[in-house]
């Protein structure tokens, strides 16, 4: 599969998004980090959540976080048609496709449409996003099937990572969900945020865990910008909130 076209790489920044039937929605929180290949996006709907561990959290709260959206995988361009080929998912997986025919109004407006017309989203990049772009994906040391990648754009940053526990397909997670084991299900992780030129880095700005926002998703002391980044022991061995007790490992692009 091909890189993606440089004028794709970056974040952007969703404005607005309107469906077919008149719906819209320009308040959900959604970042999309496009890497030459590896994606991940994060859509988090405003809600008023205490900053807690997920084990803190009641029933009804979780309930709220379930409604959150986020994926992360390999994104391909073909012509003005864009396809994101999800391979870790916050939702359980729909086996559907993602996919939209997107136009550049300007180098820095993009407006993605469905093909069957249904909704229009109006991104835009953050101007501070150009610049290094770059992205790893990982494995769980001791299980293959748990996964997560770091992508990095600029003076940002997105980190995903699929939850402890399998969820079966289809539906959506709140189906899916009982008193017992609610919390287990919440545990995948996309956390987006800032390293300001290493001034305050890696400073998490949104998340799906509600405790982790305004927290550093690394030791301040780990350069974003280190070319041996991706293979620091440091960074392997604790990444994210529930990091694989072995730690990550670097694997292939999926």
């Amino acid at each position: 599969m091909a890189h993606v076209p440089d004028n794709y790489l970056g974040v952007w920044k969703r404005r607005l998004i309107a469906f077919q039937s008149g719906r819209t929605d320009s308040e959900t929180a959604v970042y999309w980090l496009q890497t030459p290949r590896l994606f991940a996006d994060l859509r988090i709907p405003p809600a008023a959540l205490p900053a807690l561990p997920l084990e803190q959290l009641n029933h009804t709260d979780l309930l709220t976080l379930s409604e959150q959206k986020g994926f992360a995988g390999v994104t391909e361009v073909e012509g003005d048609i864009c396809q994101w080929h999800r391979k870790l998912d916050y939702q359980p997986d729909s086996a559907g496709q993602d996919i939209g025919r997107m136009h550049f109004e300007t180098s820095e407006r993009l407006i993605e449409t469905a093909l069957d017309d249904d909704y229009y989203e109006v991104w835009e990049r953050l101007p501070d996003s150009r610049g290094i772009c770059r992205g790893q994906w990982l494995q769980a040391a001791d299980d293959p099937t748990r996964v997560a990648c770091l992508v990095l754009a600029g003076d940002y940053f997105l980190f995903a990572a699929s939850r402890v526990v399998t969820l079966a397909l289809g539906g959506h997670l709140r189906d899916h969900m009982n008193a017992a084991a609610a919390h287990q299900l919440l545990t995948t992780e996309l956390s987006f945020g800032r390293h300001h030129g290493g001034q305050t880095p890696w400073q998490i700005d949104y998340s799906t865990l509600p405790r982790q926002t305004g927290l550093p998703l690394l030791p301040a002391d780990i350069d974003p910008t280190a070319g041996d980044l991706f293979s620091d022991p440091r960074v392997l061995s604790s990444l994210g909130t529930y990091a694989p007790e072995t730690g990550w490992r670097c694997a292939p692009e999926p």
